[in-house]
């Protein structure tokens, strides 16, 4: 099987693949993050294309659009000859519009389309707990899921191309106001004098307490914004549910804020941090109001 795609989220994900016992053929445009995968086992392609000549379904872990299309020759002679007869697992986020057009050309010239995005941020790749929403030809999801399991907690399948990233978009409505919120709290509780660590233990023990609350209120209150998933990931799902919200006349009032306040995390320098940053969006909107 082949993978493309090793950054924070594809690493720990191929390497429970190879745990599993999975013989993994792997590619990153940055080599050295390759390493870790070669030294587990996984044998490193010189090149994308290498990838997609010896291996019959090809897992897709890239940040953009653009990445997908540079991987697969779209609109080059490339892409047939890289996508006929393979099966490609695209596990990114993208536009949903986007996604149903690349499954149609995909199957246009012979080959098989199956959607997975992930539920779930480094931590649950790593555990192998992530939540797998897969989407296509029900027959080309039955394929390929037992060799997907290794990574997952939970397999759903969602129904056709772009179930799947809708479900994705759905599920980071929830999350993506629930960091925020939480954010929101520390600051408030910050500014007024609170005892930051007595919060944590009041949110830990009542309803509110969640997994996603057990990890990001230690790092809001230590100020610790090691990646888990990056500002700049979670500014652009805001970026996707607002826009697919707008299309489909669904109103989104509290991502349209947390759109606008990740992009100001974004531009005061937090694009790589976790997400957990956008409380320094929150901090500049307060001293300004000062």
């Amino acid at each position: 099987m082949g993978f493309v795609g090793l950054g924070v989220m594809g690493g720990p994900m191929a390497l429970n693949l190879l745990k599993a016992g999975t013989p993994l053929l792997v590619w990153n445009r940055t080599a050295a993050k390759a390493q870790a995968l070669a030294a587990a086992g996984a044998e490193v392609a010189p090149d994308a294309a290498s990838v997609f000549a010896r291996s019959e379904v090809v897992i897709l872990m890239l940040l953009d659009s653009g990445g997908v299309d540079a991987v697969l020759g779209c609109g080059t002679p490339a892409f047939a000859e890289r996508v006929a007869g393979r099966t490609i697992v695209n596990m990114g986020t993208f536009e949903p519009a986007y996604s149903q057009e690349l499954a149609a050309q995909v199957r246009a010239v012979g080959g098989r389309f199956v959607e997975a995005p992930v539920s779930g941020s480094s931590v649950q790749a790593a555990a192998g707990e992530l939540v797998g929403l897969l989407a296509g030809e029900p027959e080309d999801v039955a394929a390929v899921r037992p060799l997907l399991e290794p990574m997952f907690r939970q397999l759903d399948f969602c129904g056709p191309v772009p179930k799947g990233l809708l479900m994705k978009l759905a599920v980071n409505t929830f999350l993506i106001t629930q960091v925020t919120g939480l954010a929101e709290a520390v600051q408030f509780a910050r500014r007024q004098g609170l005892d930051l660590d007595q919060l944590v233990s009041v949110l830990r023990a009542g309803p509110l307490a969640s997994p996603t609350m057990r990890l990001k209120a230690p790092k809001l209150v230590g100020e610790d914004f090691s990646v888990q998933a990056s500002v700049a990931d979670a500014w652009k799902v805001t970026r996707l549910i607002t826009d697919a919200a707008a299309t489909a006349g669904i109103a989104a009032p509290l991502l349209d804020v947390c759109r606008a306040l990740f992009a100001e995390a974004d531009q005061l320098g937090y694009a790589d941090a976790d997400m957990a940053a956008v409380v320094k969006a929150i901090e500049v909107r307060g001293r300004a109001a000062e």
